[in-house]
């Protein structure tokens, strides 16, 4: 961007907190189930009742360790929780708990594809924390009310280097992350109902220059959407203060989805505002070799590793391949039907094509899919055997199953009379049909307009419903037309 002759670029760092898949809250047996009733999952460790002490919770521990190293971070053997004091009405200690100068992660990295084109983000740190609890505004117009069930349950929060390039760079980041813990299964990345939340810092700076400019972090992004959104707004702000020959402040905003600017809500604390110091009442935590390999060794094939094996084993396109490891139990689902298919491509283009987009038309996962991969594997192993069409197969057999998937195809295709036509006596007279009601075309043909063949097979095709096999159609055709 280009601001009084000179041109800008943008810095981008995020901070990422995403709520761990526990069953219980970081320091409590307390429920973490979405959607309670509010302040029905809180103990008088939640709400911070004196005498009450804090025991960690094993899985989060475990949970954040495996998500470093599906990173490549390196893993902080000694560990200690510090508190963080700052007063927040739905937090009841009056601090919040999370690691300071021990995160249980450091560096590691997350690589995206930004317009076809390979790209690294580096982290600086993930670290636990509790998370607070809510703030309900708009129920009363006199009083805020707090909903305690969130305090204290299990978060990582995942802190990049100020080192994105861009609100696509951001978007690409984002989307890879949430992809990345769903197939870690240590959370849902449902921004919608909280479980994962992004604030960016953003600066912007002369090109070519090293030092970072003055930061501005805008918080609480709740979709990816919005965070491409946001920085892109905040950015431009940035570039017009700049125009104006004003000094940017740093500070924290809050960003509007209706009208997509930002808004300040008070100035940027530092770190030593918090007045982090060890919390005297959590032993520190040793993360043991032991440990480590076991979480090691349950660590599923990740994202980029299926995309691998998808081009080089499977062979298929980079395309092909990000699409189908886009979510874990669809690449799952595809994994069975490759194994039942032994036909990589058509099993692709069955999953990228019918089943896909009976999953978007239903709105549906495809745990919700009816079929189960062996059926998409009869299915295609009619085609591949000549018995039935592709065209038939999706616009007909693939309906007609999913109604009745009990059936198999094969008995189903029977039953619907949708087999094709291999006869060549009934091809030669829907040939003889089609030839005789397109005399001029018959003609340009002859005189050398040989593209008028997929006329004729398509027309064939639609007096026999279908049926007419392609290859026997066509050799039949260019037979009958070269008489």
């Amino acid at each position: 961007m280009k601001i009084n002759n000179t041109t800008y670029e943008v810095v981008i760092g995020l901070e990422v907190h995403a709520q761990l898949l526990t069953k219980t809250k970081l320091f409590s047996g307390d429920a973490t189930t979405y959607g309670a009733e509010p302040n029905t999952q809180v103990s008088p460790i939640t709400l911070a009742h004196p005498g009450t002490l804090p025991l960690l919770n094993r899985k989060a521990v475990e949970y954040a360790i495996r998500l470093g190293l599906a990173c490549g971070s390196s893993i902080t053997r000694e560990n200690y929780f510090a508190r963080k004091n700052y007063f927040y009405p739905d937090l009841p200690k009056g601090y919040q708990i999370s690691q300071h100068t021990t995160p249980v992660c450091t560096g590691g990295s997350l690589s995206v594809v930004v317009e076809g084109e390979h790209f690294t983000i580096e982290l600086n740190r993930i670290h636990l924390e509790e998370d607070a609890g809510k703030s309900i505004h708009d129920a009363d117009a006199e009083y805020t009310y707090l909903d305690y069930n969130r305090a204290g349950v299990a978060l990582v929060e995942i802190v990049t280097e100020p080192c994105i390039p861009s609100a696509d760079h951001a978007y690409a980041f984002l989307s890879e992350l949430r992809k990345l813990v769903r197939y870690l299964g240590v959370c849902d990345g449902n921004m919608e109902e909280g479980s994962l939340r992004c604030d960016a810092n953003i600066s912007i700076r002369p090109g070519g220059d090293l030092q970072l400019g003055t930061k501005v972090e805008v918080k609480n992004l709740n979709s990816i959407k919005n965070v491409k959104k946001a920085i892109e707004s905040e950015t431009e702000r940035m570039c017009e203060v700049v125009r104006q020959g004003k000094k940017i402040i740093q500070e924290t905003r809050s960003f509007d989805a209706v009208n997509g600017t930002t808004f300040a809500l008070r100035t940027k604390e530092e770190a030593n505002d918090y007045r982090y110091f060890a919390d005297p009442d959590i032993s520190p935590f040793i993360v043991s070799e032991k440990f480590l390999d076991t979480i090691k060794k349950q660590l599923p094939e990740l994202p980029e590793e299926k995309v691998n094996r998808y081009r080089t084993q499977m062979q298929l396109s980079e395309y092909d391949s990000r699409i189908l490891a886009e979510e874990k139990d669809f690449a799952d689902y595809f994994d069975l039907l490759a194994a039942e298919a032994s036909n990589n491509k058509a099993a692709a283009n069955w999953m990228i094509g019918p089943i896909r987009s009976w999953l978007n038309e239903h709105q549906a996962d495809i745990q919700d899919f009816p079929l189960k991969p062996p059926v998409i594997a009869q299915l295609i192993a009619l085609i591949d055997s000549g018995k039935i069409n592709f065209s038939i197969a999706s616009g007909k057999l693939f309906p007609a199953l999913v109604r009745e998937p009990a059936k198999r195809a094969e008995q189903l295709a029977l039953e619907l009379n949708l087999f094709q036509d291999s006869d060549s006596d009934s091809i030669t007279r829907w040939v003889n049909e089609v030839l005789e009601r397109m005399p001029e075309k018959v003609t340009e043909f002859k005189k050398g307009k040989k593209g008028l063949i997929g006329l004729f097979v398509g027309e064939v095709k639609k007096i026999s419903q279908g049926k007419a096999d392609p290859k026997i159609t066509t050799d039949i055709l260019l037979q009958k037309l070269q008489e």
